[in-house]
C-alpha cells in the first residue's frame, strides 16, 4: 500500500470561499499534498478537475459538492457528494432520495460536521446532521476542521484572538459525533470517517484593516485525510480519481492532526496466520488475528473495540494487541501540543469477524 495525503472539503467564489481554484491548486502544491477535492455548495463545476502543476510538483483536483436544502430554515442536513458527473442539488429537499441517487451515479457521500455547534456572536446557527435514519451514506466527516472553531467565539476578543492564533483552537475531534460512529460501528454498520477543512480563506475586515482568516494553506498543513491506496498515483487523472475515491469509500485510511507534527507513516494493520487486513478491511477472527500499531514519533495510543477502550499505551511509537474477540477495531492516538493535549490520528476501523 501506498500513503498519500488528501485534504477535502473547501469552496471557491462559485460557493462561499473567496479563492478561486488557482488558488487552493497552488496552496496544495506549496502544502505537498497529493489531492484535493473542492466541494462548492450546490454546484457542481467540473472543469477544473485532474493535475494542477508547477515545475516538477502536481496535485490532483477532484471536484464534489456540498449539497444541502437552501429553502430549509434553519440550515440542516449538509452532505458531501464525490465522484458524481452531475449536479444532484435539486435532491437535496430529500436526503434518502440524494443518497439513493448518489450511489446510482456511482458515487460516495459523507454526512458534513454532523454535531457542528451554533456561532451566536456571528449569527450562525448548529448545522447538524438532523436525518440519522438515512441507510447507504459512505461515512462521516468525524472531524471538521473550520467548525471547531465555533467553540471559541464566545465573545469578540475570544474571536479576535484566534483569529491571530489560530494554532490553539483545534483540539479533538467533537465527542458526539466520535460517540455516534462508534454506535453506527457497533450496530454493524461499514461507515468510513474522513477529515475536512472546510476551507473558505474568509476575508473580513476590521477598521482599516483587512485580514484572510485560514488561509487555503493553513487549512491544507493542519487537518487532512491521509489514504492507502494499492499502487502510487501515476498521472493519469481518471484512473488516480479511481484509486482515490476507492480508499475514501473503504475508509483505508486515518484523519491526521498534521499541525501537531506529521502523520504520513501512521500504520493499523491485522495479521493472522493466512490473511491480513489494512483500516478499511475485514479479517476473519479465527486466523489468530494480532493488530500492529506503528507511529510516526512515539505518542499515547488508545485502541477500541465497538467503542470501548480496550488498550492503552504511553509514550509509544509502536505497539501489538492479540485479539480474541470479533468486533470493530480502531485507534486513536494523543499528544501534548502548545500546553494542551490533543488528538492527533483517528484511524478507520479494521473489522474482525
Amino acid at each position: 500500500m501506498h500513503e498519500i495525503i488528501v485534504n477535502l472539503h473547501m469552496h471557491t467564489r462559485y460557493s462561499d470561499g473567496t479563492g478561486l481554484h488557482k488558488d487552493i491548486a497552488a496552496a496544495a502544491l506549496r502544502q505537498g499534498l497529493d489531492a484535493v477535492i473542492v466541494t462548492d455548495h450546490n454546484v457542481l463545476v467540473k472543469d477544473f478537475e485532474g493535475y494542477h502543476r508547477a515545475g516538477d510538483k502536481r496535485v490532483l483536483m477532484l471536484i464534489g459538492q456540498e449539497v444541502h436544502d437552501q429553502a430549509r430554515d434553519p440550515q440542516k442536513n449538509h452532505l458531501l457528494i464525490f465522484g458524481t458527473d452531475r449536479d444532484l442539488a435539486t435532491l437535496a429537499e430529500n436526503p434518502q432520495a440524494l443518497i439513493n441517487a448518489i450511489r446510482d451515479a456511482g458515487g460516495i457521500c459523507f454526512l458534513a460536521h454532523p454535531h457542528e455547534p451554533a456561532a451566536a456572536l456571528f449569527h450562525e446557527t448548529a448545522i447538524t446532521w438532523d436525518d440519522w435514519d438515512v441507510q447507504g451514506y459512505t461515512g462521516i466527516e468525524l472531524w471538521n476542521h473550520l467548525s471547531q472553531l465555533k467553540y471559541v467565539l464566545n465573545n469578540w476578543p475570544q474571536a479576535i484572538f484566534h483569529v491571530f492564533f489560530p494554532y490553539l483552537f483545534t483540539h479533538n475531534p467533537d465527542l458526539p459525533t466520535l460517540q455516534k460512529w462508534d454506535e453506527l460501528l457497533a450496530r454493524g454498520r461499514r461507515v468510513a470517517a474522513i477529515g475536512g477543512s472546510d476551507a473558505h480563506a474568509l476575508r473580513h475586515r476590521l477598521g482599516p484593516v483587512t485580514k484572510t482568516i485560514f488561509p487555503y494553506d493553513f487549512h491544507f498543513r493542519a487537518l487532512n485525510t491521509h489514504l492507502l491506496i494499492p499502487r502510487p498515483l501515476g498521472g493519469d487523472s481518471n484512473a488516480d480519481r479511481g484509486l482515490v475515491l476507492e480508499s475514501l469509500g473503504l475508509g483505508r485510511g486515518w484523519v491526521g492532526f498534521d499541525l501537531i507534527a506529521p502523520t504520513r507513516g501512521f500504520r493499523f494493520g491485522a495479521q493472522g496466520r493466512e490473511a491480513e487486513a489494512v483500516m478499511g478491511e475485514e479479517i476473519p477472527l479465527a486466523d489468530g488475528v494480532t493488530l500492529q500499531i506503528k507511529l510516526p514519533a512515539a505518542a499515547d495510543v488508545v485502541l477500541m473495540q465497538n467503542g470501548q477502550k480496550v488498550q492503552a499505551w504511553k509514550r509509544t511509537a509502536a505497539c501489538a494487541y492479540t485479539v480474541t474477540e470479533a468486533g470493530v477495531y480502531r485507534v486513536e492516538v494523543h499528544r501534548r501540543y502548545l500546553g494542551a493535549r490533543r488528538g492527533w490520528i483517528f484511524s478507520n476501523p479494521i473489522y474482525v469477524k
